[in-house]
């Protein structure tokens, strides 16, 4: 039976949108909607533009169910809309979006709280003329990757001195200012978090060289165990460390946590997805049917934390 507070209301279905993750977000927003069909609820898709206010006033909606990524919807950009339209939304506000989608600002935020991440190099655009690689303060290997994208979107992990440029080169075409990252050699690991609880951790083992855009989204390119079969000490303190980082950034309702773990069972965060991919085949929905909650109890789950003044 659907929710009382949201019997009869206008949901609108948020996705789309104007980032690299596009097509991502049109399969996650297609997926909602359709669960909330199921549901009985009363869906409205909404594929948003640079009118994006203008569209939601006139379809009277008044709640918003948000299933963008990247840009512009993962970044606090729409949520910052929403709350000057008075329209309750799912996921972060707009704080914990921003610094969820700017891995610098993230990374400083998890060292502030004692969270172990990678070590990093921040460079920025006006300061590449300047740059030397044999100044960073790791070796090879290492991970170019631009500050405010997701999805593994301009991403490379570059082994030797003579490939840097070209990883330079594309990280910059997603902004003027990138992360260099230490790469810790081991295991990707995923935290699903809900309504403030750690809900379970993912193995991904990719096919592909790292857990990259192929990987993600082509079937077949990547292999997920679940739960991470790591020791029971170590999976609790994955866990625990998702949960910290999603609190770190002050997240609201759910998110998915990226790990690495090194070969000494060591975790690293890598980021928090505030708004993570929500097709019936992503991750954080492949996590919660692991502990029993199928897809359609997720989107219902995730819906009852719309809110304001998050």
């Amino acid at each position: 039976m659907a929710l009382e507070p949201f019997l009869g209301k206008r949901i609108g279905v948020l996705m789309g949108g104007m980032s690299a993750e596009r097509e991502v977000s049109l399969r996650s927003g297609r997926a909602i909607a359709a669960a909330l069909e199921r549901l009985g609820y009363l869906q409205v898709p909404i594929d948003v533009d640079t009118d994006a206010a203008q569209t939601l006033r006139e379809a009277r909606i008044e709640v918003a169910f948000i299933a963008l990524h990247g840009r512009y919807g993962e970044d606090g950009a729409i949520q910052g809309m929403l709350e000057v339209m008075q329209i309750p939304y799912t996921g972060s506000g707009l704080l914990a979006s921003a610094l969820g989608m700017d891995k610098i600002a993230s990374h400083g935020l998890f060292q502030s709280h004692g969270l172990p991440v990678p070590d990093f190099f921040v460079l920025t655009e006006e300061g590449q003329t300047r740059f030397r690689i044999d100044r960073l303060p790791f070796g090879f290997p290492v991970v170019v990757k631009p500050a405010m994208e997701g999805s593994s979107v301009g991403v490379t992990i570059v082994s030797a001195a003579g490939e840097i440029d070209a990883a330079l080169k594309e990280a910059f075409r997603y902004g003027p200012r990138i992360l260099i990252e230490r790469y810790i050699p081991g295991r990707e690991v995923q935290v699903g978090i809900l309504g403030g609880k750690a809900l379970g951790a993912i193995e991904i083992r990719s096919k592909t060289t790292f857990y990259d855009y192929t990987a993600k989204y082509v079937p077949g390119m990547s292999e997920h165990l679940f739960p991470a079969p790591l020791s029971a000490e170590v999976y609790k303190t994955v866990l625990d460390c998702g949960l910290r980082a999603h609190q770190a950034l002050g997240c609201s309702g759910y998110s998915r946590v990226d790990l690495r773990v090194d070969p000494e069972m060591r975790p690293y965060l890598l980021e928090v997805n505030t708004l993570p991919g929500m097709t019936e085949t992503s991750l954080l929905p492949e996590i919660a049917r692991g502990v029993g909650i199928d897809f359609d109890q997720l989107v219902e789950q995730i819906l009852e934390t719309a809110g304001l003044g998050k």
